[in-house]
């Protein structure tokens, strides 16, 4: 028997069905042609076209006149170590929020939205008390370690308490990083301290110098490590059960996660401050315009990062000029109105 019904040549020949049978018609696959090397290239060389003209333009914003005497020198001390660290603090924090999402299974989590960054400040205050004349590379040893046990703590407590929303799991990090603040605010207070952390948690580039921004090349490491082993995390992102299924260990990986993330939140804590919502922004946006695929993604999520970064940074430098607003500040209006977006999006899809 064949189909006489309209459109009946883009479907498959009917057999006779039998007894009881039910006959389903099954159209043939739309095959999409396939793309050529050129069109998955062009347009990252034009995303890494854009990200070298952010480039040069933060190279060529500041108060000081790069053409008076001197200028060349403050070209080297000031402007190239900041813009190298917008750099790689914007591409690490927005891969940092794309791994905490993958392990976690969940879009609305970053380093600033699980205490992560307040577990950084917090050993970066207890190094400073502990030992008084601690160097840069000691106290971003302390925040480090304390960034990695209160990820753990958040990890080990997702695993322990069942939540019947994904919209519950930011909200229970921010609070354990209110609680951890709290701890800091107070040790701050007690030890005459509370400036030193205000100045900290502010989030601002103005005092990466030539010699103090060094340490962030750490990060860079990270960046290259999340390059290396996607594959893994990708997997991992499936959960427990397909992981261990399919022969990777899952409990390695998310510890090794776990130590990117500190790593990288820690270095960027101790010289530049908190950054929030980055990775938390960044990694959705690239998500809704691209899709899910993490090995495609990287690359966006990367330049995307440092694109917010730099962007945020230059209008921190011009709104007010010659003075300047915390990136911190200008990343938190932005972040929030986006996360307010993406939790009332999930909410009305239930």
């Amino acid at each position: 028997m064949t189909d006489l019904r309209p459109g009946a040549a883009a479907r498959t020949p009917l057999t006779e069905p039998g007894p009881g049978e039910r006959v389903c018609w099954v159209p043939p696959a739309v095959l999409r042609p396939q793309r050529t090397r050129w069109q998955r290239t062009w347009p990252l060389l034009v995303g890494l076209a854009v990200t070298v003209g952010l480039v040069v333009l933060s190279l060529n914003v500041g108060a000081f006149d790069l053409g008076t005497e001197g200028g060349t020198e403050m070209f080297w001390i000031t402007r190239v170590p900041r813009t190298v660290a917008l750099v790689l603090a914007g591409a690490a924090l927005a891969l940092c929020g794309l791994i905490m999402q993958l392990m976690t299974q969940n879009r609305f989590v970053e380093p600033s939205t699980t205490g992560t960054t307040e577990w950084a400040g917090l050993g970066l205050l207890t190094t400073m008390i502990l030992i008084p004349g601690a160097g840069i590379v000691t106290r971003m040893v302390g925040a480090v370690l304390f960034a990695f046990v209160g990820t753990m703590v958040f990890f080990l407590f997702l695993r322990r308490v069942r939540l019947s929303s994904s919209l519950i799991v930011p909200i229970v990090g921010i609070m354990l990083g209110a609680v951890v603040g709290a701890a800091s605010t107070f040790l701050a207070l007690q030890t005459d301290m509370l400036q030193q952390l205000g100045a900290w948690f502010a989030g601002s580039f103005t005092s990466v110098v030539r010699g103090r921004y060094e340490l962030l090349f750490l990060v860079l490491a990270v960046t290259v490590a999340v390059f290396l082993i996607a594959d893994r995390f990708t997997v991992a992102g499936l959960g427990k059960d397909i992981a261990t299924n399919v022969g990777l260990n899952y409990e390695a990986v998310v510890f090794t996660g776990v130590a990117m993330v500190s790593v990288a939140t820690g270095v960027i804590t101790v010289v530049i401050g908190a950054l929030p919502f980055l990775g938390l922004v960044v990694p959705n946006l690239v998500s809704m315009i691209r899709g899910d695929n993490l090995r495609t993604n990287l690359p966006w999520v990367v330049m995307a990062g440092v694109w917010t970064v730099i962007v945020c940074d230059v209008l921190g430098r011009t709104l007010i000029a010659p003075f300047e607003i915390p990136i911190s500040l200008i990343l938190a209006l932005v972040g929030a109105a986006v996360f307010l977006t993406l939790l009332l999006g999930q909410a009305r899809r239930g």
